[in-house]
């Protein structure tokens, strides 16, 4: 691990321009997909935006928008990635028989 590997997290010190700047939030989200949750709220309604980071931690599902955690892509890439993310799906997908398969192909205890 580098020594740069979490200065993600000086993010949450950051103002709204900087937590606004695409360029450095997605740098941010391709080190740690959690970094999400310190995004400001235009940047957790952009789709590519939020599946670069559920890609890189499904459980950042949980940062995205309502909107996000509604769309049946988004929630799939994250329950590939970490099928806990399922748990923060809107209730219709959390009932969706391919998202749940695939969230319970990640991790079988999913649904304990």
């Amino acid at each position: 691990m580098t020594r740069y590997s979490q200065t993600w997290r000086a993010l949450q010190y950051g103002d709204i321009a900087l937590k606004s700047d695409r360029e450095i939030m997605l740098a941010a989200v391709r080190q740690n997909g959690y970094a999400m949750s310190y995004a400001a709220p235009g940047l957790k309604t952009d789709r590519d935006f939020v599946l670069v980071a559920v890609r890189e931690n499904g459980y950042a599902l949980g940062s995205a928008s309502t909107e996000m955690r509604s769309d049946r892509e988004v929630v799939l890439e994250a329950v590939r990635q970490n099928g806990h993310a399922l748990g923060v799906a809107c209730l219709e997908l959390q009932a969706d028989r391919q998202i749940v398969l695939a969230a319970v192909r990640e991790n079988g205890l999913v649904l304990e």
